[in-house]
């Protein structure tokens, strides 16, 4: 064009500065080319000029944006809609307002970029305010204020809304409402709008499998997850690194790690996400040495540099497999060849790595020599070690240096209040629960789900409301006389409370992986795996009971907690006893 074999136009120069967004270097090309177009005379054609005006706000420059506006002689309600967006992007609320207010007409797309700009701000009293008055409202209004709503976590007013627009709704919408129960973590919510969906024959794309996916993800949910993915074969979605990463992170979190790593595979396109969840992925379920390969491959036949979440797979995945000298060499090296600085995720696999191998002193030199504080969970895993490796004296000084902690820090004392009933220090339990009381901290409850019939079901532990409660008491009753034949005995220091033993006995036999697993059992044919999702650690006396279990009734027993994927079989598990 500038040889003259193209003839310049408006439409081309327009193109051009399309082209210029989102890439380096783009801002100086888009500034060359106003510079060309102004003097080429195009300096007061109007559709140039809001052209411009879109790419300097798209580009990091709102003054350039500003003065593209102020030089403009006719300021048609499109040039003003994009300096609205333009303000709203800065957050100048006020600015925006301002022109707002002073426009002589309104589009449906003035009141929507308004009701944006105050939706990025949470400022939501305001956006409904302007909702509300919007005489021209559209599916772009409505969809706007209840991004706004599932933004912030008010997901009773976005389904408010979302009710009131009946066959007014499109694919935007119901993503938007699906993605909103996801951040909540309703995941039970996100699988049921997506039934309704069906019902109601609207075609979801890919950004509505990728969340149901991640909702799968999350229960733990293999065989939905399984439906969706011949769903998208079936409805021949396109499979990019964003659908694709979301299949893989699927398998592993359902504990399907052969489905997981066979996706990866046939993925066209694999980005460092993909190869992330992959080394993430064997790492949790204690496959270090594939963790390890699948580093070395990305090196390999990729150009992609390893970040932190990498680094935490891979150190994670050394962890869990008892790889000491692999562990230390990768530590060293990420800050040393790859320029990835230590976090405290990082300094905490390192701890457990060196605990798991009985290197105590070690793991104690490692967390004084750390450049970051070290938080309860780095001690944490320490005081673990000293347990199970009976170092009475180290335990001391650990427990010493967690109540040297943040005393603000309300997490602390749901720690400390752990070791002491541990230790049997009622009085100390009852002091720092006084203390959370006051802080208005709360122990999460354990919590299991396991998934039947593509039908997700939970136990709390104590939990007597299941309909089949009855049943699955007797069965547990049952299963425990079996084990002791086999030699279990309760482990009842895993009761925090100052009870006598035989209530502590009758305590853990209810908790919640137990009631999961008996549920499976006994609802369950055949001789697959029985799937269960915990939302905190296993405790010593579960985990006993659940080789046990595998081995009395012939059944694989997969359990995710919130650390790492434990696979009972015969009377062993895949952790080898430390996690």
């Amino acid at each position: 064009m500038l040889q003259g074999i193209i003839r310049h136009d408006r439409a081309l120069l327009l193109s051009l500065l399309r082209s210029c967004i989102g890439f380096d270097g783009g801002k100086r090309s888009g500034e060359a080319i106003h510079c060309w177009a102004f003097k080429l005379g195009f300096y007061k054609d109007r559709f140039l000029q809001t052209g411009l005006l879109d790419f300097y706000s798209k580009c990091g420059c709102l003054e350039g944006a500003r003065q593209v506006f102020d030089e403009m002689a006719d300021r048609d309600v499109i040039a003003q809609n994009a300096m609205i967006a333009a303000f709203g992007v800065y957050g100048c609320v006020d600015d925006a307002r301002k022109l707002f207010d002073g426009m002589i007409e309104r589009s449906s797309a003035s009141w929507n970029s308004m009701i944006s700009v105050y939706c990025k701000r949470c400022d939501l009293e305001a956006a409904r305010e302007l909702f509300d008055r919007n005489p021209v409202k559209d599916v772009v209004s409505w969809n706007a204020m209840i991004d706004g709503y599932c933004k912030v976590g008010r997901m009773e007013m976005a389904w408010e809304l979302f009710d009131r627009m009946g066959s007014a709704r499109n694919s935007v919408t119901w993503n938007t409402v699906i993605s909103g129960y996801l951040h909540c973590r309703e995941f039970g919510k996100v699988v049921s709008v997506f039934r309704m969906m069906q019902e109601e024959n609207v075609r979801p794309t890919e950004v509505t499998m990728v969340s149901l996916l991640s909702a799968c993800a999350h229960l733990g949910a293999l065989d939905m997850g399984r439906w969706i993915h011949a769903y998208i074969k079936n409805h021949n979605f396109k499979v990019d690194v964003v659908l694709g990463n979301a299949l893989v992170d699927m398998y592993f979190k359902c504990g399907s790690a052969d489905m997981a790593v066979d996706v990866f595979q046939r993925l066209p396109v694999k980005n460092i996400y993909c190869w992330n969840s992959v080394i993430v992925g064997l790492g949790m379920h204690g496959y270090g040495e594939q963790a390890v390969e699948a580093f070395h491959e990305m090196e390999k036949v990729t150009s992609f540099k390893p970040d932190g979440v990498t680094f935490v797979g891979l150190l994670s995945g050394c962890s869990h497999s008892g790889l000491v000298d692999e562990g230390k060499k990768y530590f060293h090296e990420m800050h040393r060849i790859y320029g990835v600085k230590p976090k405290i995720e990082h300094y905490g696999c390192m701890v457990d790595l060196l605990c798991r191998s009985g290197l105590l002193k070690e793991a104690l030199d490692l967390i004084e020599a750390m450049s970051i504080p070290p938080n309860c969970v780095v001690w944490g895993s320490l005081l673990r070690a000293c347990r199970i490796y009976k170092d009475t004296e180290l335990s001391e000084q650990v427990t010493k240096r967690l109540l040297e902690l943040d005393p603000s820090d309300g997490g602390n004392y749901v720690f400390l209040s752990n070791v002491y009933a541990a230790s049997k220090r009622w009085v100390d339990v009852e002091k720092c629960r006084r203390i959370m009381i006051e802080k208005g901290v709360r122990k999460i409850p354990g919590c299991s789900s396991i998934e039947l019939n593509n039908i997700v079901h939970e136990f709390v532990a104590g939990d007597t409301s299941h309909p089949q409660f009855k049943k699955i008491n007797a069965f547990l009753v049952e299963i425990d006389r079996e084990l002791r034949k086999l030699g279990y005995r309760p482990d009842v220091d895993s009761v925090l409370h100052d009870i006598e033993e035989e209530e502590k006995e009758d305590a853990i036999k209810y908790h919640s992986e137990k009631i999961a697993i008996a549920f499976g059992l006994l609802n369950s044919t055949g001789t697959g795996p029985i799937r269960i999702v915990k939302n905190l650690r296993i405790c010593y006396d579960c985990h006993e009971a659940s080789k046990l279990i595998a081995k009395l009734f012939q059944r694989e027993i997969i359990v995710r907690d919130r650390n790492r994927f434990h696979h009972f079989w015969d009377g062993a598990c895949s952790c080898m006893d430390y996690w």
